[in-house]
């Protein structure tokens, strides 16, 4: 095997393909990053749950496969001289690595072992803008459960409808959802949930210059194709929470806020509450007006955020933490705050047609005054 191509686009794929690359196991070759020399280089990262495949443009003198060492590969890449490397692999898998005047000789193994990837099928793709996806992803991810009794929920659902997608995240405390809406309609439903580890790398691949992203649907896997990398990865299979019956409906108090006032009274009373030394923020929801307080054992924090309309004195405790993390998702500059009751959730929803999320904070029981 014989080929040849720029650094740069070298080092992209090395770093896309080998966060995927198994760290140990008992299969060793899948330690490795898999070669492949044909049409163009591809480059394989599978650590048997989420593989990463990514093309290269490379003039290809030899056409061939090998699984080379990901670490020493890639750091011997990395700090080559910048312009075209050709890399050279014998029948006895002695690898030849040369650019400018640097050189190096390193061994390979055989990709007769490497394991075949999972065949998602040919089923239809569905497309969508890739910024869009990765809104889908960033605003939805962290609130993943790390709960491996459910392991349904440690996933992301995606819910694809005519008019849109939706991704959903739950955790037991805290709800998000997000919907990205089509101008073109998606012909058939499905709904699927997809690991969280899987979403990070897709996330990771994803960029904001306008194209788009696709995936399609398996029988246990999905693949989606962005540019030219390919990530495959198993979904997850069990009941996943009926989102819809749990989502508070008609709450009779609904108040509007800037999410980045909101978010700044919050971080400020949340100075004081850590993981070790944990306490509700105490929200009062006057005319106008919400009261945030926190009490812990090393000082308490009080805060003022403007509202627009009256909370009607509604007193409800929430982890501060959840409360922060849904408003940094909030794309818009106006939220709405649904509430019901002093034990029910908070439930965060876009002021403006032009979003559409909405997501939910269980409440905390706070000791009374």
């Amino acid at each position: 095997m014989r080929f040849t191509c720029e650094k740069s686009m070298l080092v992209t794929g090395l770093n896309i393909t080998g966060r995927t690359v198994a760290q140990k196991s008992s299969l060793s070759v899948i330690e490795g990053i898999l070669c492949q020399a044909g049409d163009g280089l591809r480059l394989t990262g599978y650590n048997m749950e989420t593989a990463i495949s990514y093309q290269i443009d490379a003039e290809i003198t030899d056409p061939g496969a090998c699984v080379l060492p990901s670490k020493l590969f890639g750091d011997i890449i990395r700090r080559l001289p910048e312009g075209p490397v050709t890399v050279v692999v014998d029948e006895n898998y002695k690898v030849s690595i040369r650019a400018g005047y640097a050189s190096f000789t390193i061994s390979a193994e055989s990709a007769a072992d490497y394991p075949e990837l999972p065949d998602v099928g040919t089923g239809r793709s569905i497309y969508i803008p890739q910024s869009a996806l990765k809104e889908l992803i960033s605003g939805t991810i962290f609130a993943v459960s790390e709960n491996q009794a459910r392991p349904i929920h440690t996933g992301v659902k995606f819910e694809v409808e005519e008019g849109g997608i939706s991704a959903i995240a739950v955790d037991g405390f805290r709800l998000a959802r997000r919907t990205w809406k089509s101008d073109d309609a998606i012909a058939g439903n499905m709904s699927f949930v997809v690991p969280s580890h899987g979403l990070k790398e897709v996330e990771k691949i994803l960029s904001d210059n306008g194209e788009d992203a696709s995936f399609v649907l398996g029988q246990k896997h999905i693949l989606f194709q962005i540019g030219t990398a390919t990530l495959i990865c198993r979904l997850l299979e069990g009941d996943f929470l009926d989102w819809r019956r749990v989502v508070p409906t008609n709450c009779p108090v609904k108040l509007t806020a800037h999410v980045c006032d909101l978010a700044a009274s919050i971080e400020r009373v949340g100075l004081i509450v850590s993981e070790k030394y944990k306490s509700p923020v105490r929200c009062v929801f006057s005319n106008q007006v919400l009261l945030l307080r926190t009490n812990t054992t090393i000082g308490a924090a009080e805060d003022r955020c403007t509202i627009a309309g009256d909370g009607k004195e509604l007193e409800i405790g929430f982890n501060v933490r959840y409360l922060a993390d849904a408003l940094r998702a909030i794309p818009s500059e106006e939220v709405v705050l649904e509430l019901t009751n002093g034990l029910s959730p908070i439930v965060l929803t876009p002021a403006d047609d032009k979003y559409d999320f909405s997501y939910m904070v269980l409440p905390v029981r706070i000791k009374t005054n």
